[in-house]
């Protein structure tokens, strides 16, 4: 079943995310995709994620689509201008490309091209907006396509907002939804029972919103992450049971399944998988998950 059909089924849709290469030879991103070949409804390519230079998402994505895997393309901000934007927008739809994720994209210092110049000619907004123009047969300019994309469309949803930054975070997503976007992907999230309070109170807004497992490799990552990054809470008796566990990676692909098992449990439309280079133990996890 296509992705938009199993969420707004009802169904739980698993995606995982899988890295282009850096450089031209995609045999490793065929070899992962076949790991977990009908086990996954949908391969997300991210857009040179952490502002590192990789094939870029449209590339992965036609490469997954020839070889039959469904994909969810992301469109990042940072990168390209409005007619990149809309270009790539329109090949990707010609080519059988049915889902997009608009992303902002990750400050171009984390990068390896500290050179590079970030564009950001159009907003996380506006390109929701141009997305929704495409897919009603008008480019930004007001000009006719010879023939309209059509588009199942998501965005990004900061799941570790608290407060009153919460609160923005919620009217941003009303927004989001406004300019056509159906699901939202969040931040890595390993609270279960803050996320299923989120859930409920996302509900009226009507927009599937997409958890993210993230797969931990040690318990060093698991803390400096709860230290380091922003809006990501990992709770101590997890990072501990890595800590004290005599296989750690095991117990780490153990972490993530039961993590997939509960978001399922709790009626969460679907989890995005990302194993950051850990893309063998992908079938490990859904095991663990029993999917």
């Amino acid at each position: 079943m296509p992705l938009k059909e199993k969420i707004e089924a009802g169904g739980f849709a698993v995606l995982a995310e899988l890295e282009p290469p850096k450089g031209a030879d995609f045999h490793s991103l065929l070899a992962n995709a076949d790991l977990v070949k009908g086990r996954v409804d949908a391969f997300m390519v991210p857009e040179m994620a952490n502002s590192v230079v990789k094939a870029s998402s449209l590339g992965g994505c036609a490469f997954l689509q020839n070889r039959g895997f469904e994909t969810v393309l992301q469109v990042c901000c940072r990168d390209r201008n409005r007619l990149a934007l809309q270009a790539d927008i329109l090949a990707a739809g010609a080519i059988g490309i049915k889902t997009v994720m608009v992303v902002q994209g990750d400050d171009i210092t984390f990068g390896d091209h500290h050179q590079a110049r970030a564009v950001n000619d159009v907003t996380l907004m506006q390109l929701l907006e141009a997305i929704a123009g495409l897919k009603n047969g008008k480019d930004m300019a007001g000009i006719e396509l010879k023939g309209a994309p059509d588009f199942f469309v998501g965005s990004t949803f900061n799941a570790g907002a608290a407060g009153g930054a919460l609160d923005l975070e919620i009217e941003e997503l009303k927004k989001k939804k406004g300019l056509g976007a159906a699901f939202v992907v969040t931040t890595p999230v390993f609270d279960t029972d803050i996320f299923e309070k989120l859930l409920v109170k996302l509900k009226p807004v009507g927009v599937s919103v997409i958890p993210t497992v993230l797969l931990l490799k040690s318990a060093g990552m698991a803390r400096y992450i709860d230290r380091n990054v922003k809006n990501i809470f990992i709770p101590s008796q997890l990072i501990e049971s890595i800590q004290k566990a005599p296989d750690k990676p095991v117990e780490c692909v153990s972490i993530a399944g039961k993590l997939i098992s509960r978001f399922k449990e709790m009626g969460a439309p679907g989890v995005l998988v990302s194993t950051i280079g850990w893309e063998e133990k992908l079938p490990q996890v859904l095991d663990e998950a029993r999917l």
